[in-house]
């Protein structure tokens, strides 16, 4: 173990550790990362990335090249100690915290009196305070004498860098003491406004924050189903109601994925069952939404053997979780193609333009598959698919408005 003491150290070098490290050595503190992958390891301290994120491997290589980032699979001493690690939930949808506590314990035996201990991994209301518990107990010498808080990261895959810089951050201590120095600590990379409060409530606000989004999207998946059933073009519709001054209703799509939005008002539902049923039902109905969307393309691909006596050729356009991104996490449209071809094994072509290849499916180019389809599937909305002549020849699924026709 190195006898530097580094100024921040990071445990979890992910979508939000890598990019979040990147920005603080950039402003000339030694930063360190932890991540028990050899592989990113080895990737980082080369100046590489194992995700796309725009600038980001620019940003790394020249930290790493300049002495600034480095990595290592064990803990270090530093000033501030960030959790960056997943929380995922398991197949009750209750919210799995032991990264976080496992992450928390190869720290202990790093921390000093002084230090900052930061939660940013999405957790449970109270976290925050289990895991200053969990840290006294092994560490009774502490007690009193670390400043410990929760902020939660609020970006967009895809623009990361700026947002993590931009944005607006929320930072709750376990006492006022750790808020404030916890706002110092994030003073000196982020340029929008900090906001400081208690850990329970910035660990709540992250929560509340992705599940109003959840239950603005299911209002606008629910009324694409309704639409579908009440022959009335749904983009249409929204976008007459939204001239109301008062009105704002989003985009329907295949679903919900990704690891915010699709995963955090679990933790809500998990802890608080019978007071979040709103919260609830809109994990239902974006959940539902991804079933719809398989059911509706195999009776389509039915419908096209009856009529036309031979297997058309179908082509299913976007994997990833949003438009324009690589991220397939908790993905609706990758759901989608995996249950389709459960029951359909042949005719298939699969386009992602933002990954060169997939363990399980062979991709395809835009235009030829597009060209050479019976049937087209658009699942995401890629800016790619909007350049595409629509063709009326061909039975066109349109479940995130490529089209809106």
């Amino acid at each position: 173990m190195t006898l530097m003491k580094f100024d921040v150290q990071f445990i979890g070098l992910g979508y939000i550790g890598l990019p979040t490290a990147a920005i603080i050595a950039q402003t000339g503190k030694q930063v360190y990362g932890v991540d028990i992958n050899p592989s990113i390891v080895e990737q980082t301290n080369k100046g590489q990335v194992h995700f796309s994120e725009p600038g980001l491997a620019e940003m790394v290589a020249i930290n790493v090249k300049e002495g600034r980032l480095k990595a290592g699979s064990t803990a270090v001493s530093a000033k501030v100690h960030l959790v960056v690690v997943p929380t995922p939930f398991n197949e009750h949808h209750e919210p799995d915290t032991s990264y976080v506590r496992a992450a928390t314990e190869a720290l202990i035996p790093n921390l000093e009196a002084g230090d900052i201990y930061i939660i940013e991994s999405t957790s449970p209301v109270g976290t925050t305070e289990k895991m200053a518990n969990f840290i006294f107990e092994q560490r009774p010498d502490l007690v009193g004498k670390l400043y410990i808080a929760y902020c939660p990261e609020r970006i967009l895959p895809g623009n990361a860098l700026q947002e993590l810089k931009m944005n607006d951050r929320v930072v709750g201590g376990i006492d006022e003491e750790s808020t404030q120095k916890a706002i110092e600590f994030y003073k000196a990379f982020v340029l929008g406004q900090i906001f400081g409060t208690n850990a329970r409530t910035a660990e709540m606000c992250k929560l509340v924050e992705n599940s109003s989004r959840d239950v603005q999207i299911a209002f606008a998946n629910e009324l694409s189903l309704i639409c579908d059933k009440a022959g009335i073009n749904v983009w249409e519709l929204i976008e007459l109601a939204n001239k109301h001054p008062r009105v704002s209703i989003l985009q329907p799509g295949s679903g919900v994925g990704g690891h915010c939005i699709a995963v955090d008002p679990y933790f809500i539902t998990a802890d608080y069952p019978m007071e979040s049923q709103l919260i609830g039902q809109a994990r239902k109905t974006n959940n539902y939404k991804a079933f719809w969307c398989a059911e509706k393309i195999q009776k389509t691909i039915q419908d096209f053997k009856i009529k036309n006596r031979r297997n058309p050729v179908v082509a299913m356009m976007g994997l990833a979780f949003k438009p324009n991104i690589d991220d397939l996490r908790e993905s609706p449209a990758k759901f989608i193609v995996q249950k389709v071809m459960q029951s359909e094994q042949e005719g298939f072509m699969i386009v992602e333009p933002n990954i060169p290849d997939h363990d399980t499916f062979k991709l395809w180019p835009i235009e030829k598959a597009y060209f050479k389809a019976d049937i087209v599937v658009f699942l995401v909305a890629h800016n790619e698919f909007k350049k595409l002549p629509y063709n009326e020849e061909k039975i066109i699924l349109d479940f995130c408005g490529v089209f809106k026709k």
